[in-house]
């Protein structure tokens, strides 16, 4: 049983915690020497893994741009060397990049940690662990805690670290695959497209994946690391950060747009026009280009997806809308348990922009999401058309809103439960309302024209106490309708903290 000090580092299959003072409130948790256990830790549960001694093993370190990361990564590697393993210092990476180590054909080491704590504040960091099968589940996280906890690891002898620019291989075998569906060495010339890295670990795909593709990048923008991240959030759900993209793409007259988060995982896109390209609109463009490849193809997304998106998945791409849980651990899992049943499932995605296909691992990667929509593009200017013409026809609502509700109970799990079951009971009271039959997170429910003309979904936080209620109308003042409707109910919960409705 983990103790107060270990747990806290688990956030689901990552461990992320407080690395640098400068936000009060928040104690340093994740300080050099923890993170130098957990890297023992991580040694340890590897050598069982592979049924390799700790000393025959290779083990890749990166991080992104964070502040914190270059302290954190000189300890994890004095740790796994303290066990006898072979390290393979990569500087600067990205996530998806780090998973690539364990497969790339030359490289193909036992395992890799990233150290990120994705678009969080700039104190907050974090390990990320893979092997060849992906990255760690909720499960192997919590053993190497316990390991870390006991103390479970033993010292050798014989410990090495040898130095791999491993983001530059990475990117070549992005523009290999690239010019190999296209079939054309500078497939992007003759567009203009820039980048926004948000000073995250992303700026490498200017200068090592779009230049050698052949196209204009003038105008991208915030390229360099800079872990105290000073223009904006790197993080394309960000309001901030897709401003800045959204301007950039004007400004320069550019085809297209491009946002990566701090670790490249996840991506947004904006399209000639300065339209936003995330959330529901990513989604709904992989989906047309997977179901064009794939007719009748299925989608797996978190639950938070509109129903608009349902419908143009559905009836306008011929395909499979399979709305899953929150979570890209969950959607990942999700579309993998498919495919063993023998359901074709080639796209597992999130609102977040954590986007994972079949072809590439199911690995969650901003930078081979983008690549696969810039294929695309290539495809459709020699046949007169641009990207956003494949989603043209995706219905959007009028309204949007999520409302996060804090719970001020120790047991919050237990409390928010109980909260969405009574719904249940009041939603089948409600006229007009009507829960969805099919639905795996708390509670989605349909409301008709007289009644919100929208729909809402009522769930857990997965690690957080909140009950987050998203709202979607067709119509504008449906969001105020639904809530309306809400408020006498969510009173009779004095825990509840119903200060974001305004109340």
């Amino acid at each position: 049983m983990l103790d107060n000090k270990w747990k806290k580092l688990q956030n689901g299959s990552d461990i992320r915690g407080v690395a640098l003072e400068g936000i009060e409130g928040q104690d340093v948790n994740l300080t050099p020497e923890i993170a130098g256990i957990l890297a023992c830790s991580f040694g340890a549960w590897l050598s069982a893994k592979k049924n390799k001694p700790t000393t025959e093993l290779s083990v890749a370190v990166g991080n992104d741009s964070r502040l914190s990361g270059p302290a954190l990564r000189s300890a994890v590697i004095e740790g796994l060397m303290s066990l006898g393993c072979k390290v393979v210092n990569c500087g600067l990476a990205s996530t998806p990049a780090m998973f690539m180590s364990t497969v790339i054909a030359g490289h193909e080491y036992d395992g890799s940690i990233m150290l990120t704590a994705s678009h969080l504040p700039f104190n907050r960091n974090g390990l990320k662990f893979f092997t060849n099968e992906g990255g760690l589940e909720k499960g192997d996280i919590t053993a190497i805690l316990e390991i870390a906890q006991d103390g479970a690891y033993t010292k050798a002898q014989g410990g090495t670290q040898t130095e791999v620019a491993f983001i530059d291989v990475y990117a070549a075998d992005l523009v290999a695959k690239i010019r190999e569906k296209t079939g054309s060495d500078k497939p992007l010339e003759g567009f203009k497209i820039v980048v926004d890295a948000g000073n995250g670990a992303g700026g490498f795909f200017v200068d090592k994946v779009l230049k050698p593709l052949g196209a204009n990048t003038e105008g991208s923008q915030f390229l360099d690391p800079d872990g105290s991240f000073p223009n904006h959030i790197p993080n394309p759900e960000d309001a901030t950060a897709m401003k800045a993209i959204t301007k950039a793409v004007l400004d320069n007259n550019a085809d297209f747009g491009i946002i990566f988060d701090t670790d490249v995982d996840r991506a947004g896109a904006v399209d000639k026009y300065g339209k936003e390209i995330n959330r529901n609109r990513i989604i709904a463009l992989i989906s047309a280009i997977a179901i064009e490849e794939h007719a009748g193809a299925t989608i797996v997304t978190d639950s938070i997806t509109s129903s608009g998106l349902k419908a143009f998945i559905e009836e306008k791409l011929g395909g499979v809308h399979h709305r899953f849980k929150r979570g890209y651990k969950n959607v990942i899992n999700e579309a993998i348990r498919l495919n063993n049943e023998g359901i074709y499932t080639p796209v597992a995605i999130e609102t977040s922009g954590h986007g994972a296909l079949k072809e590439n691992y199911f690995l969650d990667d901003g930078a081979y999401l983008i690549a696969k929509i810039l294929i695309k593009m290539a495809a459709l200017k020699a046949q007169g058309m641009s990207i956003d013409e494949l989603i043209r026809d995706l219905a959007e609502p009028a309204e949007a809103k999520e409302y996060r509700l804090g719970i001020g109970c120790e047991d919050f799990k237990a409390y928010g439960n109980d909260i969405i079951s009574k719904l249940a009971d009041f939603v089948a009271a409600q006229n007009g309302w009507e829960a969805e039959a099919v639905n795996y997170e708390g509670l989605r429910v349909k409301c008709d024209k007289d009644n919100g003309n929208g729909w809402f979904l009522l769930r857990l936080s997965l690690h957080d106490p909140l009950v987050p209620l998203n709202i979607e109308s067709d119509e504008v003042g449906g969001v105020q309708i639904i809530v309306d409707t809400l408020l006498p109910f969510f009173k009779q919960f004095s825990d509840l903290d119903l200060k974001p409705f305004g109340a």
